[in-house]
């Protein structure tokens, strides 16, 4: 959803690949938490807890794929679409080891 979400607001609508980052990022942060809880992790207790946790985790996803943005768009003349491929990769690894280790750790009876 990031991706196709910042690929319409880049292309469609001109807007700064900084911005339509942002509101991309933003936008896929409530559909891959469902996503995650329900289909990878399959946990679904204290949901309004884990959502905080999730959406901080994402926020600080938001915050990497900013700077990485800036530096392969405006520092190393890149793409910005395939610049958002490659951040997607690298905050995709970053963001699944701190859901599973905080967000969708499971109570130890559980495991």
């Amino acid at each position: 959803m990031d991706f196709i979400v910042y690929t319409i607001l880049l292309k469609a609508f001109g807007m700064n690949y900084l911005r339509a980052n942002a509101l991309s990022v933003t936008a896929g942060i409530t559909n891959n938490f469902f996503l995650n809880a329900y289909l990878n992790f399959k946990v679904t207790d204290n949901m309004f807890k884990r959502f905080i946790s999730f959406y901080l985790v994402g926020i600080l996803g938001l915050l990497i794929s900013e700077i990485l943005l800036y530096l392969l768009v405006d520092i190393m003349s890149m793409n910005s679409i395939i610049a958002k491929i490659i951040t997607i990769f690298v905050i995709t690894i970053v963001q699944f080891i701190l859901n599973k280790t905080i967000t969708f750790k499971k109570k130890k009876e559980e495991v």
